[in-house]
């Protein structure tokens, strides 16, 4: 699949139906994520992935009930992370630039991205969740203090057609500077 395919077939899934996505291709999906570029190879971002049922249960209690039933019946959770005062910072604790973390989540988000193209390719279904209640999912998966709790993923395979919200035009969200 060429990566201007995988873009545009990404959708955000809201229907899942039960089926396993086998380990193997979590770890591919895990393994494309880690090739993300990162702030001077911090390599900062860290995924907790629940696939039995006890662990996947322990996730959908710290979604909202409406992320619950969006990602009802995902094969598995990826709870992403990311360690704090790494990326961004020199290595006596000092902020590089004015925004701090701001670079570890840049990097998770990139990681992210990458993770969910993978997906695309592989044919699974994702969905992006950033409301939730870490410290739940913290106390659960014994995430350190260190590690600041962003999105939960759902992973699976659908069986709906998925339309993409309209997006902006490249006119409406860039500016370009020709002098």
């Amino acid at each position: 699949m060429e990566l201007s395919e995988a873009l545009n077939n990404r959708k955000s899934t809201r229907h899942y139906i039960d089926k396993k996505v086998e380990k193997s291709l979590l770890d591919e999906m895990l393994s494309a994520a880690n090739l993300a570029p990162s702030w001077k190879n911090s390599q900062t971002p860290r995924f907790y992935v629940a696939t039995g049922e006890k662990s996947k249960d322990a996730v959908r209690e710290a979604l909202p009930e409406f992320n619950r039933k969006n990602s009802e019946n995902a094969s598995a959770y990826i709870v992403t992370t990311v360690v704090l005062n790494r990326s961004g910072f020199d290595k006596d604790g000092t902020a590089v630039t004015e925004i701090g973390n701001g670079w570890g989540y840049y990097d998770l988000g990139l990681n992210n991205m990458a993770l969910l193209l993978k997906a695309t390719e592989l044919g699974i279904s994702t969905l992006v969740m950033g409301i939730r209640d870490g410290e739940k999912l913290r106390k659960e998966f014994d995430i350190p203090e260190t590690e600041a709790v962003v999105s939960v993923i759902a992973v699976g395979y659908t069986d709906s057609e998925i339309v993409r919200p309209k997006r902006k035009s490249v006119e409406d969200f860039a500016k370009f500077y020709e002098d």
